[in-house]
């Protein structure tokens, strides 16, 4: 090595910079299609796009040179940066880029020492189609490097990159390695219970999601047979005699509680998912945490049929949240399963004055409308209704009911 001919700067430089531009526009193709690639992704990554400058690329070329390699290639004259939100993200972003692109390397960086603990992520080098380089045309490298990262992953690194590797510091004492890596530990445990909220959200809006749908169908059952006079009847709600009884502890959280009453809820498990309920209630959260829980109790003493004790509720609700429109319709609702279509009107006519962009709730006024005789007002409603969702096939054939009844 030591009569080595040291590499002439000003030629590489010439050379390095005639492929500057191409090298732009073909990071600004690469990005472009990488964004149409991560596209079925939930959440949308941000994705980060640069070429490497010539001093950044000349002292890696040295490097490389001293290390002993007498032909330095160097593959990350062109990179892409994709950063998610969440540790999840980065499997499902990686699979997507390799079912876009030919992927030549997989690389995962993660060595766990104060220097590079917290510069986690997978590196792809894919090679540049074959189309942008026939349409940019050919340049000195034929790859590119993909970095996938986290949020927090992307922001260490960058800070990592300032103090420790650009800087090349090395601390000798031992309280400076031991802030770095607390620093560095901090971050990925959050990383970590981002995730887990990430996924506690999932599963609490999926409960949410299946007690809303048996809701719906439960008012379907009791209101539009009213209307059209089939031979449906109600569905029985009947409880499974095995329900299992309350088996939690006494330390457990609200959000445990709540996640466990919407499982209880949603299979059925309606006295279950009441005591739930009402255990919430008696940790005396804040207002609008019981308004919340005052509606769902309300939803499940519903299904049971427990009209009274539904309309209570919801009266619990409104008068902790009085923007609860949906606590208004579902009193509401079970005014109209009463028969009570006066009170049933003044629910469904405040939801609407809190929120009049509501298509069931037009529907649902409509129909009270319908059973005290005022077709024309019902008619406005259902057309209200229809103008929000025009092919609601339910409302379609309540409008052609009343345009009968009206002789229209």
């Amino acid at each position: 090595m030591g009569n080595a001919v040291a590499p002439d700067q000003s030629i590489l430089r010439q050379q390095y910079d005639t492929h500057a531009e191409t090298r732009l526009l073909i990071v600004s193709d690469i990005k472009a299609r990488i964004k149409a690639a991560l596209s079925p992704l939930s959440v949308q990554p941000t994705i980060k796009g640069r070429t490497k400058d010539f001093t950044s690329y000349y002292k890696k070329y040295l490097r490389i040179l001293k290390s002993g390699n007498a032909n330095p290639l160097i593959t990350d004259t062109m990179g892409i940066r994709i950063v998610c939100p969440f540790i999840e993200d980065l499997a499902a972003a990686e699979s997507l880029i390799k079912r876009g692109f030919e992927v030549i390397e997989v690389e995962r960086k993660g060595h766990y020492t104060f220097k590079e603990f917290g510069y986690e992520s997978t590196h792809l080098l894919i090679k540049i189609p074959d189309d942008i380089i026939a349409n940019r045309g050919e340049i000195d490298s034929e790859v590119v490097e993909i970095q996938i990262r986290t949020i927090l992953q992307d922001a260490w690194a960058e800070v990592e990159h300032e103090l420790v590797y650009k800087a090349e510091f090395n601390p000798f004492d031992d309280p400076m390695k031991r802030k770095l890596a607390a620093v560095n530990a901090n971050l990925s445990l959050a990383d970590i219970i981002f995730q887990e909220i990430r996924a506690y959200q999932r599963q609490l809006n999926g409960e949410l999601g299946k007690r809303r749908e048996s809701f719906f169908q439960k008012i379907e059952e009791s209101t539009d047979a009213l209307l059209f006079a089939e031979d449906q009847g109600k569905k029985n709600e009947a409880q499974d005699a095995a329900d299992i009884g309350i088996m939690l502890p006494d330390s457990v959280s609200i959000d445990d509680l709540l996640l466990n009453a919407l499982y209880a809820h949603n299979r059925n498990r309606f006295d279950e998912a009441i005591a739930m309920y009402s255990r919430i209630l008696e940790l005396k959260p804040d207002n609008t945490i019981c308004s919340l829980i005052y509606k769902h109790r309300g939803m499940a003493n519903f299904a049971q049929s427990k009209y009274n004790e539904a309309i209570a509720d919801f009266d619990h609700t409104l008068e902790l949240d009085e923007k609860s429109y949906k606590a208004a319709y579902y009193r509401g609702v079970v005014h109209s399963v009463l028969k009570q279509y006066a009170e049933a009107l003044d629910d469904f006519t405040q939801s609407l004055d809190i929120n009049p962009y509501q298509s069931f709730c037009l529907f649902r006024r409509g129909q009270a409308y319908f059973h005290i005789g005022d077709y024309p007002q019902a008619l406005s409603d259902c057309e209200a209704s229809l103008a929000l969702e025009p092919d609601n096939e339910t409302v379609i054939k309540f409008k052609e009911l009343l345009q009968g009844k009206l002789k229209m």
